[in-house]
């Protein structure tokens, strides 16, 4: 009997991965990883509710990319917007950033609302 092993396990910890993940499982994310929660959308939308600890940088602001070399690379990253299309582009901008382990919030803040895990933090 023959052991064999697979060396690509070691790599795939070492490359980018993004995850499109569900209200349910980010709950999970949040409650066991360190993960950076980053809200994408714009301020005004951040000021008008946002899932608690969440960290807003706009992803259509001209300092968006000096914003997100901010933040640390190995620790697991959360984005979200409304509906996902501005967390995904993210997701993609920070693989190329060298960002470890991403999670994409599936359906935004808006499916996020409407799940039984809701965190929402508004401004009064």
């Amino acid at each position: 009997m023959s052991l064999i092993t697979n060396c690509k396990n070691n790599q795939a910890e070492t490359t980018s991965e993004i995850k499109l993940v569900t209200a349910e499982e980010m709950q999970t994310i949040l409650d066991v990883e360190d993960a950076q929660l980053i809200d994408v959308r714009t301020p005004e939308e951040f000021e008008e509710g946002h899932i608690l600890n969440a960290q807003n940088i706009d992803f259509s602001s001209p300092t968006f990319d000096e914003e997100v070399n901010k933040l640390d690379k190995s620790r697991p990253v959360i984005l979200y917007c409304r509906s996902g299309g501005r967390s995904a582009k993210c997701a993609e901008k920070m693989k190329e950033a060298g960002f470890k382990k991403i999670y994409d919030l599936e359906g935004g803040i808006s499916k996020w609302q409407h799940s039984d895990k809701i965190r929402i933090e508004a401004k009064s």
